[in-house]
């Protein structure tokens, strides 16, 4: 399974893995299913209060879609169908707080994920970046959630950088984007701490919190959404030449900060 799921009925938090760390836990169209399954399936176990959002392994939390899917496209220019669109708490309608746990790199994909989380706990090793731009494709969707989560000049930086540079996760805490600092190793059990906590308060007050949270940003998000398309189908390359500058990112050097 590419996605696990641990729920300690106890504690009322359930742990969602992404189960790919050979892949640095990339999402295949398999995985996008089956997150899009699981967070369906929390909407309707009470036994579950909080969620804590993690990857497997310690090189990455994710990196965004697996070049290896293929993603069927439609013909036409004025619409571009984002296979990773759904793959997130909210945009299943699951409005229990989620929390992130990252260690490692999160890029890309990844940010569809966290830009869903109520707040991110990561490890001191953890680093952001997005290589959209590097590789000759329009940094939509991503750019979108992260200009709700930090600073615009930060957002822009992030994403036009590309793969030349990747924020720090010491960087990330003192823009806000992250809201705790552990120890690598320490980010799942600080996560789940939090969840705990959370998951024992009354269950209507904290859902209800949860939504009127993201009540002040959807809109704003929705209607940025909704322009994304025409964005990707304009400003990306063709694929097979995404394909050659993705080939030759081996020669490329970062720095982070």
């Amino acid at each position: 399974m590419s996605v696990l799921v641990e729920r300690d009925k106890g504690t009322g938090v359930a742990v969602v893995t992404l189960n790919r760390p050979e892949r640095l836990n990339a999402v295949n169209l398999d995985t996008v299913a089956q997150l899009s399954l699981v967070w369906r399936e929390l909407r309707f176990d009470d036994t579950v209060r909080a969620v804590v959002l993690t990857g497997a392994g310690e090189r990455a939390f994710c990196t965004g879609i697996d070049r290896s899917a293929e993603v069927p496209q439609p013909s036409s220019p004025y619409s571009t169908d984002d296979p990773l669109i759904a793959i997130g708490p909210k945009a299943n309608d699951l409005w229990k707080p989620v929390i992130a746990a990252v260690r490692g790199m999160a890029c890309g994909g990844a940010f569809y994920l966290l830009g869903e989380a109520e707040f991110v706990i990561a490890a001191e090793d953890a680093t952001f970046f997005d290589p959209h731009t590097t590789y000759g494709m329009v940094s939509a969707y991503e750019s979108m959630y992260l200009a709700l989560r930090m600073p615009h000049g930060e957002a822009a930086r992030l994403a036009l950088m590309g793969t030349a540079e990747r924020m720090s996760a010491r960087r990330a805490y003192e823009i806000g984007f992250v809201s705790e600092l552990t120890a690598p190793g320490g980010e799942l059990t600080a996560a789940v701490g939090c969840a705990e906590t959370i998951a024992g308060f009354p269950t209507e007050a904290v859902q209800g919190t949860v939504r009127s949270l993201w009540a002040a940003k959807e809109p704003t998000l929705a209607q940025a959404h909704a322009r994304a398309p025409g964005f990707v189908a304009l400003g990306n390359l063709p694929p097979e030449r995404q394909a050659e500058l993705f080939t030759a990112r081996r020669s490329r050097e970062f720095r982070i900060r």
